[in-house]
């Protein structure tokens, strides 16, 4: 049986970087840090296997991130060709 990845929480300068690397911007849908809040967000979700490396975390507005909830966005896999 796999170990389960535990969840933390991610740091103010971890936060900082994936914000800044996004742009502020919603991996999703595309709105800004000027339109909504921004949330951080597992690309691939713990509950499905996913780290909490820098590389598997992007930035999600608060409604993409309510909806993605615990799955993969698909439009961000192909955009980033993971997994």
């Amino acid at each position: 049986m796999m170990a389960k990845t535990p969840r933390i929480r991610i740091p103010t300068e971890v936060r900082n970087y994936v914000f800044d690397r996004d742009r502020n911007q919603c991996q999703s849908c595309g709105l800004t840090d000027r339109n909504t809040e921004l949330n951080i967000d597992h690309i691939i979700p713990i509950s499905k296997g996913g780290s909490n490396d820098i590389s598997n975390l992007q930035t999600l507005c608060r409604q993409c991130n309510q909806r993605k909830r615990n799955h993969i966005d698909s439009r961000f896999q192909r955009r980033y060709k993971i997994g």
